[in-house]
């Protein structure tokens, strides 16, 4: 299985210099986002101002979120009532990186959740872009250049369609599908099959990549050493949207910006959490389980 996954990656290496159709970056230059890209958990960077994400409410000694406390703030005005009532719910099991979630209970994590998943690599190819999640093997398809089908049958990922605006890849994304675990954020924000998720993400220099850092330093436990810049001195930043009738009062937004992690495949290891599946205290993970055989 391992060999498998390798070759899967190597092959889709080997096509991400092909250039991907659509718009590019003025002088005909599409943006370039090779390499392996890290994020402390549980993720999301809180704009200065605006609409934007839940910030956790248990703080270290330090000031920034106890990541072994997860208290969402259920009173961020971009919940609804209902959607308020169960971030509070999920915080009085915040325990152990939170109530059980998408992540600590080895099922698949639908975008915008997934955006905090472990080290990330961008294939670029001519038709889609594919990126890949270390934790869990997880993987997109996006498809460039394309529409959204008239109806869209819910999938765990959703469909995502892009295209390039300049030196920005944006990826639209709709029909992310419900499960039991579903959730936006590691604070348990709830979400339904009405969310919308748009990314964009851009290479930029250390001058712009700064105040990204400094939001992420106030709500994580930034590694020593870190930022790291890639070889061309450049650093990745995703910057989404999420909007949600059904959830939230008002479309807000949030960044991402990451660090550098290398190009080597053998800085690239499989990792599967049904193999450790002991993650929430008291009891094994609730990992997914096939009701009937495949064969």
């Amino acid at each position: 299985m391992k060999l498998r996954n390798a070759l899967k990656v190597a092959a889709l290496a080997a096509v991400a210099a092909v250039p991907a159709s659509g718009q590019t970056a003025p002088g005909g230059a599409q943006p370039d986002f090779s390499g392996i890209w890290e994020h402390a958990n549980p993720g999301f960077e809180p704009l200065a101002s605006g609409p934007t994400s839940l910030i956790n409410r248990s703080r270290r000694p330090d000031g920034t979120g106890d990541g072994l406390k997860l208290t969402g703030d259920h009173t961020n005005p971009i919940l609804k009532p209902a959607a308020a009532e169960v971030v509070k719910k999920h915080a009085e099991l915040a325990v152990n990186m939170g109530a059980p979630n998408p992540h600590n209970q080895c099922w698949i994590e639908g975008p915008p959740f997934l955006l905090t998943n472990g080290p990330t690599k961008i294939l670029q190819t001519r038709d889609k872009v594919v990126i890949l999640y270390q934790d869990n093997s997880q993987v997109r398809h996006v498809r460039m250049n394309a529409q959204h089908p008239a109806k869209v049958t819910p999938s765990w990922y959703g469909d995502s369609v892009a295209h390039y605006e300049g030196d920005t890849l944006v990826i639209d994304t709709v029909g992310i599908k419900v499960g039991r675990y579903s959730m936006v954020d590691w604070y348990g924000t709830p979400h339904s099959e009405a969310l919308h998720v748009v990314e964009r993400y851009r290479m930029i220099d250390y001058a712009a990549a700064k105040e990204g850092f400094e939001r992420d330093s106030k709500e994580h436990n930034v590694p020593a050493g870190m930022p790291v810049a890639n070889p061309q001195g450049k650093y990745l930043q995703l910057r989404f949207t999420v909007e949600d009738k059904n959830v939230f009062t008002t479309p807000w937004s949030a960044t991402m910006t990451y660090r550098y992690g290398g190009t080597e495949a053998l800085d690239w290891v499989e990792q599967a959490c049904a193999e450790n599946p002991f993650w929430y205290p008291g009891k094994e993970a609730d990992v997914p389980r096939a009701a009937r055989a495949d064969f």
